[in-house]
This record gives structure tokens, sequence and C-alpha cells, in this order.
């Protein structure tokens, strides 16, 4: 009888074992997702302050074309324009590409732990009962 005792608290304490073992790769694994979309939520952020740098470039270039354009002939002012039309494309390009990170990374949710510590949980509720 005292065998058996040690063989249920010796079971009881290992199934105790691997529940924490579980729960802490549970929560690395959280851990890492939030970090891998604060990265991608940084990298967003970091292009839009890109393309708003480029779309002030690009206003100043426009506003001095304007300038060249009225004082001056034609090349010279066709060149900024081109200029500041160039940095337009190039604002627009990085606001889209900016907009879709931070779109698909937010809000930073780790949705794969969550999913994974719901299976979890089915899986032991389900071999408990």
């Amino acid at each position: 009888m005292a065998e058996r005792k040690r063989g249920i608290f010796g079971a009881v304490r290992a199934v105790k074992q691997r529940a924490q073992s579980v729960a802490r790769l549970q929560v690395q694994l959280a851990l890492l997702e939030v970090k891998q979309k604060l990265v991608k939520i940084g990298i967003g952020v970091g292009l839009g302050f890109v393309a708003v740098l480029f779309l002030l470039y690009a206003v100043g270039f426009l506003f001095a074309a304007g300038a060249v354009g009225l004082s001056h002939a034609v090349p010279l002012w066709a060149a900024l324009l081109i200029v500041g039309g160039v940095l337009l494309l190039l604002t627009l390009i990085l606001l889209l590409v900016a907009a879709r990170l931070l779109r698909s990374n937010a809000p930073p949710v780790p949705e794969k732990a969550i999913e994974e510590a719901r299976l979890t949980t089915e899986t032991v509720k389900s071999h408990a009962g």
C-alpha cells in the first residue's frame, strides 16, 4: 500500500512539473511573439517618420520649383518639379509600407501563444475528465 501511495504522489508531482514546464514555455512563446510584433511596429513607425521627412523635402522642392518657374526659364523649374514628384512618389510608397506593417502587427497580442494555451487547456480538461 505504501508503494502505491508513493507512485500516486510521484505521478502527481510529475504532472505538476510538466504543467509548470508547459506554462513557462507558453510565457516564453508569448514574449517572443510580442517582441517580434513590436520590432515590426517600430520599423513601421521609422518608415513613417522617413516618409514624413521626404514629404517635407518634397513640399520644399515644389515651392522652390514654383518660385523658380515664375522667374526663370522652363528647364530649371521642370527639373525641380521632377525631383519634387519623385520625392512625393517615394513618400507615398513608404507610407503604404508603413501602414501595412502597422496594421498587420497592431495591437501586439501573442495570438499563437494564446491559441496554444487554449489547446493545452482543452487537452488537459479532456484527459482529466
